[in-house]
């Protein structure tokens, strides 16, 4: 891990903003939470003027404080959707100007792009924004360079085509921050990869996707572990293909990664089920309370009695 101290977001919404955007950015986050078993990220809910902001679909949202008011940190999302353009008033494009002073990164989910242009943060910069918008986009801020790509990471400033696309990027920063065996952990978490045709287009058949889909077919068959020649026939590679994807991609074998997911699940099991050890042992695979407990001890260096107590 290459963080611990919890990063603070501020996810600033404007009127009309997609509910699906927004789930698409904070749900990984509060996976990573959860998987981890540790605070790496909070969130607060901000608003312009601090007042109550309506979604696209007309959910209310209550946000902690106006923008102005927040001390920043390490990420700010702007989730403006829907009629983002009205929003480039210069009360609005000064607030974020400020505030791009006081948070790491400045992030433009959907549209989100076109209001850090407005606001002179992207001058010079490589960015993308919704495929709908990308030509109007460039040819009002002709000193960006837009890109076709889904997510665009440039240094402090990065830039997202769409609220399906915010689910990509969080996985990525999720990554940067933690390493990439959280990221596949909070993508299997969403059935990430689970279902992958046989004949996959290109943009499946990246490192990364194929380890997506490995990992959901390993989560599949938790209580019932089969093994790696099984794994990757199942997911149509040979077991030394499969080796090498996963230690390019993740540093590790997909054995470890394996047995993490079933050391991560019966860790779930323990804080939030009435089963005895014995029985999470059987339900994560293995044959005896003994075994898992070794194992589990070596992964988290706790026993499973010791996690158990700590929830109660």
């Amino acid at each position: 891990m290459q963080n611990t101290k919890p990063r603070d977001v501020g996810v600033l919404l404007f009127p009309s903003f997609s509910m699906h955007c927004l789930a698409n950015a904070v749900e990984p986050l509060r996976a990573a939470n959860q998987l981890s078993g540790k605070t790496l990220y909070r969130w607060q809910y901000l608003s312009l003027d601090g007042e109550e902001v309506v979604s696209s679909s007309g959910l209310p949202v209550r946000p902690a404080m106006r923008l102005g008011a927040h001390e920043g940190g390490a990420m700010l999302l702007l989730m403006p959707s829907y009629g983002y353009r009205g929003f480039c008033e210069a009360v609005t494009l000064r607030a974020l100007r400020s505030a791009a002073s006081r948070f790491e990164t400045v992030i433009g989910l959907d549209c989100g792009a076109w209001l850090m242009a407005a606001a002179g943060l992207l001058e010079g910069r490589r960015a993308t924004i919704h495929w709908d918008e990308r030509t109007s986009f460039s040819e009002t801020f002709p000193e960006i360079d837009v890109l076709e790509d889904r997510h665009v990471i440039d240094g402090n400033r990065i830039t997202c085509g769409g609220a399906s696309t915010s689910f990509e990027l969080m996985l990525d920063l999720i990554q940067r921050d933690h390493g990439a065996m959280l990221r596949v952990e909070v993508g299997a978490l969403f059935m990430l990869g689970a279902h992958v045709a046989a004949n996959p287009p290109v943009t499946q058949r990246s490192g990364i996707a194929r380890i997506d889909k490995t990992v959901a077919f390993m989560r599949r068959h938790i209580e019932d572990p089969v093994s790696i020649d099984e794994i990757a026939k199942a997911v149509g590679m040979g077991s030394r293909r499969l080796e090498t994807v996963f230690r390019d991609g993740l540093g590790v074998s997909p054995r470890a990664v394996y047995k993490s997911i079933r050391l991560a699940e019966a860790r779930r099991l323990l804080l939030h089920s009435g089963f005895s050890i014995a029985e999470i042992a059987g339900r994560c695979g293995y044959q005896d309370a003994s075994a898992m407990s070794r194992a589990f001890r070596a992964e988290f260096g706790m026993s499973p009695s010791d996690v158990r107590r700590s929830a109660m």
